[in-house]
């Protein structure tokens, strides 16, 4: 009895435990490009999100170029007027390895080529360039890669060729496992694969993994049906039968794309599949095989080779003995590179007369590019804010790759230390550019030439264009720059041509500027009336420190502060006497009987005393 409670917990325990460690749902976009509502399309419910946010161009109507492409009612496309580079930056993407897939869409209600030809890249990769005639082929309605995306974003451009503005249909981001189509030492995150091609052999319809109720890991990938190599030369298999290994980590292949093969005829053994490529690039190919031809049920009754352009890839490749079973699901990989502009695929039947294949994917390796500096970046957007520039500019996506689709204005430089590229150049003169310089000029470090000539930018010069070490050329003649001329362009001790003429500056040129024209250096203050100190400017006045300036200023507001309190006092003051004399004027009747009893008084006190002074002198005589 003490038992079953130690097992009853022993089961609970496994039971959470287990469902703790269940794998979770894949990371998943879709977005319904143009859409202004999120979208549900048949038959699977399929959940696109609205497009809202994520770039700029203008949403339209769409009409689907292929049956194959998603059933969705809008798209959205890119006027040249929107610039060279258009980008979908979609943010909050966990880090991780993803299918990237974008359907390319038509819109019939414009009066202009209704296929347009354009670059499509990812992360700063170009991936594919739409080929004429693409709307008359299922396969290129669509572009596909697997790329790792670490930085929690992801950049998707369409850049412009002049042959009709870009139009999209669809975009899906959708996480892999991390592992998914390891092929080798070769294989890291900076490797992108574009599907070249992905072929469902014997089959007659196109289908998704979801369509083959494939693992959602598995990417969800596109299978164009092949239901013949050509000339008569295989014959199409399929079977019913349940097949072991199939949906295997890390690529989770569906278990139906076993069930169909095309095998080779007894007129004619071998079986070739040629495809058109680009020239001199690396491919990784991955071919399935498994054995559900019923005439086969050991080891060594079917045995052949596997050729890649002529050459043996695979030498006595026998199903059976290599998957362990019949019924059972083989991969083959290779790496190769193709000089030519053709990829065939061999098979030689060496035992038995018949080669059998169920499905192929060529994969063209690219390598990612490295990307601009972040601080950079920033600072390029800051200055886009600034200087309002036209959307007709594109500064979308990277300033400096693809190498293709570079930012229009903006001068890069690869530095190998850091494997990053930076921006070493601005030239952006006569562009009508208006707004003002920011600060985050200075985050450029690397500019050695900043060219922003003729156009109408206001404001002052930033003081911090003078911490950009290597600043060989300042150009920003013929604007609206006024103010004074930073101190700090004097620290520029590589810079040999100035050109600050024709603005609205004012005050000394700043003395160390002055002195480098001794140098050799070329600077022109011309057409600023306000400028002084230099041979061909006006005679500055006195010169004050800055310093000298404040304490100027500081005692002039304290000579004007004692004048006004010196003048309160002494307007008080005499106020103070007015109010006096009005009140001694108002008593003046009894002031003036005081004062004349006052001086009867003594008058006759003067009298008296003087009549008998006088008695007493004379007193004598008149006695006698």
């Amino acid at each position: 009895m003490q038992r079953f409670p130690f097992l009853l917990w022993t089961l609970l325990f496994c039971l959470a435990f287990s469902t703790c460690i269940a794998r979770q749902a894949p990371w998943v976009m879709r977005i319904s490009c143009g859409a202004r509502l999120n979208v549900h399309t048949a038959p699977t419910n399929t959940l696109w999100y609205k497009d809202f946010a994520y770039t700029g161009g203008i949403p339209a109507n769409a009409t689907r170029p292929s049956y194959i492409s998603p059933p969705l009612k809008t798209l959205r496309y890119f006027p040249l007027s929107s610039g060279p580079n258009n980008c979908y930056n979609i943010n909050r993407v966990p880090k991780g390895h993803y299918t990237v897939r974008v359907f390319f869409g038509l819109d019939g209600h414009r009066n202009f080529d209704n296929e347009p030809l354009f670059d499509i890249s990812i992360e700063g990769t170009q991936i594919y360039s739409l080929k004429s005639g693409w709307t008359n082929h299922d396969d290129q309605v669509f572009t596909e890669a697997l790329v790792f995306l670490t930085d929690g974003t992801a950049s998707i451009c369409f850049h412009s060729t002049g042959h009709g503005d870009p139009a999209i249909l669809s975009i899906e981001i959708l996480q892999m496992e991390d592992r998914a189509y390891y092929f080798g030492p070769a294989w890291v995150q900076g490797i992108i694969l574009r599907t070249a091609a992905r072929l469902s052999c014997g089959n007659g319809k196109p289908k998704f993994d979801v369509d083959y109720s494939g693992d959602h890991w598995g990417g969800d990938r596109f299978w164009s049906p092949i239901k013949t190599f050509g000339q008569g030369s295989d014959l199409a298999r399929s079977t019913e039968s349940g097949i072991k290994k199939a949906s295997n980590a890390p690529n989770y292949y569906p278990e139906a794309l076993y069930q169909t093969a095309l095998v080779s005829t007894d007129t004619q053994p071998d079986l070739a599949y040629t495809m058109d490529v680009d020239p001199n690039r690396n491919y990784s190919i991955w071919l399935h095989f498994a054995e559900i031809d019923s005439s086969v049920t050991a080891a060594g009754k079917r045995v052949f080779d596997i050729l890649i352009n002529g050459v043996v890839a695979f030498e006595d490749v026998d199903i059976v003995k290599m998957s362990g079973d019949r019924y059972t699901a083989l991969v083959l990989n290779t790496t190769v590179t193709v000089s030519g502009r053709i990829l065939t695929i061999g098979l030689h039947p060496k035992e038995g007369s018949h080669a059998i294949i169920n499905a192929i994917e060529v994969f063209e390796i690219l390598t990612a590019e490295s990307k601009t500096s972040l601080e950079e970046v920033r600072a390029l957007q800051s200055l886009k804010s600034a200087l309002s520039l036209p959307l007709r500019f594109g500064w979308n996506g990277d300033p400096c790759v693809p190498q293709e689709h570079p930012w229009n204005g903006a001068d890069c430089h690869f530095d190998k230390t850091s494997s990053k590229w930076f921006i070493d150049g601005l030239s952006l003169d006569n562009q009508g550019l208006r707004g003002f310089l920011p600060n985050d000029i200075s985050r450029l470090h690397h500019l050695q030439n900043i060219n922003l000539s003729d156009n109408s930018i206001r404001g002052a010069v930033p003081p911090s264009i003078g911490t950009i070490p290597g600043l060989v050329v300042l150009d920003l003649s013929y604007n609206s720059f006024n103010g004074s001329i930073p101190e700090s362009l004097g620290q520029l001790t590589s810079l040999r041509r100035l050109n600050l003429n024709g603005n609205s500056l004012s005050g000394r040129v700043p003395a160390a500027l002055g002195g480098r024209l001794l140098h050799g250096a070329s600077f022109n203050f011309t057409d600023n009336a306000g400028l002084c100190g230099i041979p061909g400017l006006r005679t500055c006045g006195p010169h004050l420190s800055a310093g000298e300036k404040i304490g100027i200023a500081f005692g002039t507001s304290v000579g004007f502060l004692l004048m006004v309190i010196c003048s309160m006092c002494w307007w008080k003051r005499r106020q103070n006497i007015l109010r006096a004399q009005q009140i001694a004027e108002r008593g003046a009747p009894y002031a003036k009987a005081r004062t004349q009893l006052s001086h009867d008084i003594q008058m006759t006190r003067h009298y008296s005393h003087g009549n008998a002074r006088t008695a007493a002198e004379n007193g004598p005589s008149l006695l006698s």
